[in-house]
């Protein structure tokens, strides 16, 4: 057990024949295609050198695939993260800082081990935690802040990086006038051609070639004399070894954010992971997926490489192209490092505009309308959530903005779990076994004496508040008897016994009583034990709401029944109509 944990590889390695390494290395070039231009555009959108993106494209996929579960995930530099690390680092040194570099590769390090930690303390179901309304709104939001780190490229315009979404809008519209429009024309050829491209030959890699016609398109017009500025050559070398800054002061500057990186980074990881097995019939392991994803990154920081995750895109594209194993990542990162190697300058054609539009259709595509109509055409609550996660992205800082989230999800969902649903119900007259429903919704008469709830919700120490409210409630307006329903009742905790203990003598004391039926038996457990049950009394609690009804109509108020019209039980048959004799029925 400890060795699949520790070697995962070594599980499926052996199975790896001919056909298996062919299907592997044909999706690895379609990997290679699609990661070259991204690798670039994020590693840009992290205030990075382009190469970084290529380092993180090489080394970590390859950590990650060999020591996680997918056989089909790719990780590596994503755009969520790219901007997430830029926000962290930014906020401590400046991007055009010599440490910036540095701090970056400690916030790797840094979100590494605690992934790592959480990997090993099997904790893998933590992600649980993050609602997929916080993930929406906060990618959103994330989308909307690549954009805009990528004006001043799109645009030509001499603007500083802002530290701050608004800042950033403020700079755009003081410099927009300045706009150069050879640079503007620019990145419009490559976004059309991408569109174009992805309509029409859906097959093909449409950013890279889209780049290819940018360059080629911005040769033909003058390149630099029109003050079009070039990405500009990459160092045709091995990823070079590199030392995270081990400080105190640094990891205590850093780690907020380093385990904001962490968290999205395994969100990003597992969901994406899970969403292809679920396509292949594979089962992931959140807590290996975990421990790879962390060593990754752990590893990486010692290797140029900034933070990487999971990436939808290249993971689809690996299993459309017919990976089997993560041999497939492995062969992209090598088909990587050989161009890196090969033909380094290549970048030193690209310019700016072409690189912003492509990133622009990058973030575009993190924004999913189609969950926003969803999210809000359902849910107030969900829909406050995806607001308020939404704006603190663009207005916090975006390691603060997922904590808001998960901490505004887990409010509503507590203040949910703390109202159980205490709902009315009656029997449905005419029909075998006379099935009990939601008295309001199905418009069903209620007994005058006895009142039915049924209570959809666990009674706990949050919810006992809530509990005793309704419970009170019913006192006032006259019910002496009240019978609750427990099928949706899962636990009864000590707070909640105690208070159904207090409640059932203190309906007793006004000449009635409270009663249970249809409860789970580890509901009940507790209820059942002595110091409560000589409160309740035995004979209060019933396996079925017929059984619990002939049992409490025996003791319900005679002239109160003679005078009742409704007739909701099978007992009130045997009840005088009202104005004859009480010769017959026990009322």
């Amino acid at each position: 057990m400890i060795r699949q944990r520790l070697l995962p590889f070594l599980e499926w390695m052996p199975h790896v024949g001919r056909r298996a390494l062919r299907a592997d290395l044909l999706a690895g070039l379609t990997g290679a295609v699609i990661v070259l231009p991204q690798g670039v555009a994020y590693a840009l959108i992290a205030g990075l050198p382009p190469q970084y993106g290529l380092y993180a494209a090489i080394i970590i996929p390859v950590v990650a695939g060999l020591f996680g579960s997918s056989r089909h995930l790719i990780s590596g530099p994503t755009a969520a993260l790219s901007i997430v690390v830029f926000s962290v680092v930014s906020g401590v040194v400046s991007p055009d800082s010599p440490e910036f570099i540095p701090y970056v590769l400690t916030v790797t390090f840094l979100a590494g081990l605690f992934q790592l930690g959480l990997g090993l303390a099997r904790l893998g179901g933590l992600v649980n935690f993050i609602s997929h309304t916080v993930v929406v709104g906060f990618t959103t939001g994330a989308a909307v802040l690549i954009a805009s780190s990528q004006l001043r490229h799109f645009f030509g315009l001499d603007m500083p990086a802002a530290q701050s979404f608004v800042a950033t809008i403020g700079l755009f519209v003081q410099t927009l006038p300045g706009l150069n429009p050879w640079v503007v024309l620019v990145g419009i050829v490559t976004l059309a051609a991408s569109l174009a491209i992805s309509r029409w030959r859906p097959q093909w890699p449409a950013m890279l070639l889209a780049m290819l016609v940018g360059s080629v398109f911005a040769w033909a017009i003058g390149g630099a004399d029109r003050g079009i500025a070039m990405v500009g050559a990459m160092p045709g070398q091995l990823p070079p070894p590199s030392m995270p800054i081990f400080s105190l002061e640094t990891f205590r500057q850093l780690a907020p954010g380093a385990l904001a990186v962490a968290i999205i980074g395994l969100i990003e990881a597992v969901s994406i992971g899970r969403a292809i097995a679920a396509k292949s019939g594979q089962r992931i392991d959140g807590n290996q997926e975990f421990f790879g994803q962390g060593l990754a990154n752990a590893v990486g920081s010692f290797l140029s490489c900034y933070v990487g995750s999971g990436s939808f895109t290249r993971s689809a594209a690996n299993y459309i192209a017919g990976a089997r194993t993560p041999l497939s990542g492995v062969f992209a990162a090598s088909l990587v490092l050989a161009i890196l190697l090969l033909v380094p300058g290549i970048t030193a054609y690209l310019p700016m505009p072409a690189m912003a539009a492509i990133v622009l259709l990058i973030a575009w595509r993190l924004v999913d309308v189609g969950q926003w109509r969803a999210i809000m055409g359902v849910s107030r609550q969900e829909t406050v959530i995806l607001l308020v996660t939404f704006a603190s992205t663009l207005i916090l800082a975006l390691e603060f903005a997922i904590y808001l989230g998960v901490l505004l999800s887990l409010m509503i969902y507590l203040h949910r779990t703390a109202h159980p649903r205490m709902v009315p119900v009656a029997p449905i007259a005419d029909r075998p076994g006379q099935p009990y429903r939601n008295a309001a919704k199905r418009g069903l008469s209620e007994c005058p004496q006895l009142k039915i709830l049924r209570i959809d919700g666990s009674v706990f120490f949050g919810a006992v508040d809530h509990v005793q409210s309704v419970l009170h409630g019913l006192s006032v307006s006259g019910y002496r008897h009240v019978l609750l329903l427990g099928p949706g009742v899962n636990f009864i905790d000590v707070a909640g016994a105690e208070l159904l203990a207090h409640e059932a003598r203190r309906f007793r004391a006004l000449g009635g009583g409270l009663y249970f039926a249809s409860f789970k038996d580890p509901a009940t457990e507790l209820l059942r034990r002595p110091v409560y049950l000589r409160e309740i009394g035995e004979n209060n609690f019933f396996h079925t709401p017929a059984e619990a009804v002939a049992s409490i109509f025996q003791t319900l108020d005679r002239p109160t029944c003679e005078q009742c019209t409704a007739r909701i039980f099978n007992q009130c048959a045997a009840v005088p109509p009202p104005g004859t004799s009480a010769a017959t029925g026990t009322g």
